[in-house]
C-alpha cells in the first residue's frame, strides 16, 4: 500500500485541507484506490482514524506499507496493522 497526504490550498477554517490517501497494489500489479478522506495536518490520529476504518470494512492488514517522512502516518500503521512492514519512498 501506498500512502500520502496531499496538503491543497483550500481552507477548512483556520486549517488547510490535507487529503490522505491509501492506494492498494494486488497480487496482478493493478492498483486501486484503498481510500481517500480529509485529515488535519497528516497527524496520527487522522491517518488512524483512516485505516481503522479500512479495517473496518474488511481490509487485511498489508505486506508493505510505503510513504514518506510523514511520522504520523508510521505512528498509526504501527499501531492498527503492526504486522505490516514499512518503507519509506
Amino acid at each position: 500500500m501506498w500512502a500520502d497526504g496531499i496538503h491543497v490550498n483550500i481552507r477548512l477554517g483556520e486549517d488547510k485541507l490535507c487529503l490522505l490517501v491509501l492506494i492498494g497494489v494486488r497480487a496482478d500489479g493493478s492498483k486501486e484506490l484503498i481510500t481517500l478522506a480529509d485529515g488535519y495536518r497528516e497527524s496520527a490520529e487522522s491517518w488512524a482514524d483512516l485505516m481503522r476504518e479500512a479495517k473496518r470494512r474488511g481490509m487485511r492488514a498489508p505486506v508493505l506499507a510505503v510513504g514518506d517522512g510523514a511520522l504520523g502516518f508510521w505512528k498509526a500503521l504501527r499501531e492498527v496493522f503492526p504486522e505490516t512492514r514499512e518503507a519509506r519512498c
